[in-house]
């Protein structure tokens, strides 16, 4: 990549048939405005219609006809490059949309079976199921639902599902039709044990594709290079690497075929977890950067006796969601032998196959079932997503996860099906194509089993902090010290000066402003342990402890808001987290319980709205400190549609509605979104006016205060030419007496406030006078031949 390549800032809009690409370029003069580089769009390949995030791709020819197609694609890139902006676009290379009437390629495939050209496109299992690809399409037991299925010429349909036939089987009496097709439909709820083909995650409505195959590579990229090839996009996001064959042989590929442009993959790092150095992208999409910057923000100590609060309001609940270790084991338990068992099945044939052909002795005589409990017992002792290669399996499946795993065996002989399964997996037996499916199986199963078990289920289940409920996060230890935060800043700074950081997404469970508010109670457990008693002290008919935490939590976070979106996002979390109701096994008078109990309480209770008011100039300072961070740490800042200003969201859909600009919206702005906006603004003028102190040949700097308050303010320096600073712990602070004689000792040179620049600093400035109008400052360097002007500058990398 050249640094021209590289964006300075994107701003990411979520496309759906409500916002079309003609909205997108209505939009454009105001985003440009903001000083963003480019624009981040979702998805724009043709996807299932009616999507409303466009993941489910139906085909990867063609521009998606429902947003404006190709030419309105095209018309937004040329206005956006007009107002001096690029676009950057998100790509889905994991999976399709299991919908064949709209998926050409699987159409053929059902209609043909494996002799079909496109079947290489599928990861199916064609050895299983009698050869036919099971559809978990059905809404009941095949015999409930048979006189639905209705033949119609060449076509087979069921409600508004239409599957091709077999050619010559159209006349066949139906129950042998259906035994003469290529494809098998059943009822949904089999698709936990029977499924054979790889889907992402559990959803059975997606399909894996391989594109590890060159020509499927090809075909579902030529779209995407030629917009590339014609300066109609110029960056790329890549969706779910993890559940790839192959991520490095694909990012490879991809690096190759773009002739290296900007590249960012959605990669979620565990704590401590590098990104593999030999992927040529420029980094991740930012969630590890997400994790850094909300944890400057949470109190350790705090979070410590929010935790213990925590454990003593929701104590029935607590032998479930107590210990997020534990929290996290019993949930890859459930995971595995429900949702995925089905993956675990397919492993287990591909383990004991190697294994019963295989010529060595060490590797023959393993029951089924003890191959099968060494590969649960191994996947969910994994503390990362995957492996990505042999060579750093050994670091993932550790011997001390081994170890633990022989203990669950009574016959210590039967153990030994822990140590062959590990070395199958280090590669230290099994060559060949069976062994390197085994080990891709594997680690795209550990991926699946991660997210459904850590995202999908623990987050809802483990919840003494919800701001700490986030991708990529470490709710067992949210808060990050200031030193553990410069030092990541100057990683990667070092290592992916280029890559992207977020604090919101399209998949965020709750935007950045909702986070920044329930940090503040790591802050305040005492009070906040106060008020939740008060609320709940007359039972409030709440259907539960743990829900009640969350929902009042929920409550103080968003802030005034209506009980629907509330009620929304509780029913999502009472399902999610599967310990009363579910989404495959609902339980109505739970869900109505949770319902009525939103509905009297945590919706508009007057005592939790001021315990909120009173706690405003902290969220404050969180909302705005976090936002100064986001924007000038190292990396690419992404922004989230809305989010330059004060944005409370839950959850998706709630986080999804169609944009807005704001001059398109009779709403006016509250104080502290118009300050956010200001700041926002700011920041990313100054990134465009300054580009030399925030690129890949930038430098980064701590600065150290000094004083009473020193603990409380964050700040660093960019290759000596700006300056940010923020506060930490705002109500610590005031509870300690406040800054007083605390000092920021400055780089040499004069200072100017950005947001004022009349106000200029140097040297020794007291942190009161440089936080007495925002809890946060940006500074920039200015010339003396310059001061007193607004918007003075440096050349790119200059110095005074």
């Amino acid at each position: 990549m050249t640094s021209s390549t590289v964006p300075l800032a994107t701003y990411r809009l979520q496309l759906q048939p409500g916002f079309p690409f003609a909205a997108a370029e209505a939009a454009v003069p105001y985003l440009a405005s903001l000083g963003v580089s480019h624009l981040h769009l979702s998805p724009v390949l043709e996807a299932v219609p009616g999507s409303a995030h466009g993941y489910d791709v139906v085909d990867h020819a063609r521009v998606r006809g429902e947003l404006g197609g190709e030419a309105a694609l095209r018309s937004l890139a040329r206005t956006a490059r007009a107002h001096g902006l690029g676009l950057v676009v998100d790509i889905v290379p994991n999976h399709m949309a299991m919908v064949p009437r709209h998926n050409r390629p699987l159409w053929e495939v059902l209609r043909e079976g494996p002799g079909s050209p496109y079947a290489r496109w599928f990861d199916i299992d064609w050895d299983v199921r009698g050869g036919q690809v099971l559809l978990p399409v059905l809404g009941g037991p095949l015999g409930a639902e048979i006189d639905q299925l209705v033949v119609d010429g060449k076509e087979l349909r069921y409600h508004e599902q239409v599957f091709p036939l077999r050619e010559g089987t159209e006349k066949l009496p139906l129950p042998q039709l259906l035994d003469a097709q290529w494809y098998r439909p059943v009822w949904w709820r089999l698709a936990r044990t029977e499924l054979n083909y790889r889907r992402f995650f559990s959803i059975s409505e997606l399909i894996g594709v391989r594109v590890e195959d060159p020509e499927v590579f090809d075909a579902t990229h030529a779209k995407i290079l030629q917009l590339l090839d014609e300066g109609v996009v110029d960056g790329l996001r890549v969706d779910h690497p993890d559940g790839l064959a192959d991520p490095d042989g694909y990012l490879r590929r991809l690096h190759e075929a773009t002739g290296g442009r900007w590249t960012v993959v959605e990669k979620i790092l565990a704590e401590g977890e590098p990104l593999p150095p030999a992927w040529p992208v420029a980094g991740t999409t930012g969630y590890d950067a997400l994790r850094h910057v909300d944890g400057l923000f949470a109190d350790p100590g705090g979070v410590g006796e929010l935790r213990g609060q925590y454990r003593r309001f929701a104590a029935p609940e607590a032998d479930r969601g107590g210990r997020w270790e534990s929290t996290v084991r019993r949930a890859a338990y459930q995971v595995l032998g429900h949702e995925l068992a089905a993956e675990v099945d397919r492993l287990t044939r591909a383990a004991h196959r190697l294994c019963d052909r295989s010529p060595d002795p060490a590797l023959r005589d393993h029951a089924p079932w003890a191959l099968r409990t060494a590969l649960v017992e191994l996947l969910v002792r994994l503390e990362v997503y995957r492996p990505y290669t042999s060579g750093d399996a050994a670091l993932v499946v550790t011997e001390e996860a081994a170890a633990e795993a022989r203990t669950v065996f009574t016959v210590p002989e039967e153990s030994r099906a822990v140590d062959t399964v590990r070395n199958l997996l280090l590669g230290r037996a099994g060559e060949g194509p069976e062994g390197m499916e085994l080990r891709t199986r594997f680690a795209q199963t550990a991926s699946a089993l991660r997210a459904k078990s850590v995202e999908d289920t623990a987050f809802y289940r483990y919840v003494p902090l919800l701001s700490a409920n986030e991708v990529g996060q470490n709710p067992a230890g949210p808060a990050v010290a200031p030193e553990v935060f410069h030092a990541y800043c100057a990683r990667v700074q070092r290592d992916w000066p280029a890559t992207g950081t977020v604090l919101s997404t399209h998949d965020t469970k709750r935007s950045a402003d909702v986070r920044a508010a329930l940090a503040v109670l790591t802050e305040c457990p005492e009070r906040w342990a106060e008020a939740l008693a008060e609320v709940t002290r007359e039972g409030s008919g709440m259907p539960d402890p743990q829900l009640a935490w969350v929902a009042w939590q929920t409550a103080f976070g968003l802030g005034p808001a209506s009980g629907e979106r509330l009620q929304g996002a509780l029913l999502k979390h009472v399902r999610e987290a599967g310990l009363h109701t579910s989404w495959t096994e609902q339980d109505p008078a739970y869900e109505r319980a949770v319902a009525d109990f939103v509905a009297r309480g945590p919706g508009g209770d007057a005592r939790m709205a001021a315990l909120r008011s009173s706690l405003e100039p902290h969220v404050r300072a969180n909302v705005l400190g976090a936002a100064l961070v986001h924007l000038t740490m190292p990396g690419v800042p992404d922004l989230y549609q809305g989010t330059e200003g004060e944005y409370r969201a839950l959850v998706d859909p709630d986080n999804r509605e169609p944009f807005t600009p704001p001059e398109q919206t009779e709403e006016q702005p509250s104080e502290r979104s118009s300050e956010k906006s200001r700041l926002t603004t700011a920041a990313l003028r100054l990134r465009g006016r300054r580009p030399g102190a925030f690129g890949e040949t930038a430098t980064y700097g701590p600065l150290t205060a000094e004083g009473p308050g020193a603990a409380h303010c964050v700040a660093f320096v960019r290759s000596g030419e700006v300056v940010a600073a923020v506060t930490r712990l705002s109500l610590r602070l005031a509870e300690a007496g406040g800054w007083r004689e605390t000092r920021l000792v400055l780089p040499r040179g004069r200072w100017a406030d950005v947001l004022a620049p009349e106000r200029e600093f140097t040297g020794h400035v007291r942190v009161a006078e440089l936080f007495d109008r925002l809890p946060v400052a940006l500074l920039e360097r200015v010339r003396e031949e310059h001061r007193g002007q607004t918007g003075t500058t440096l050349p790119p990398g200059g110095t005074a």
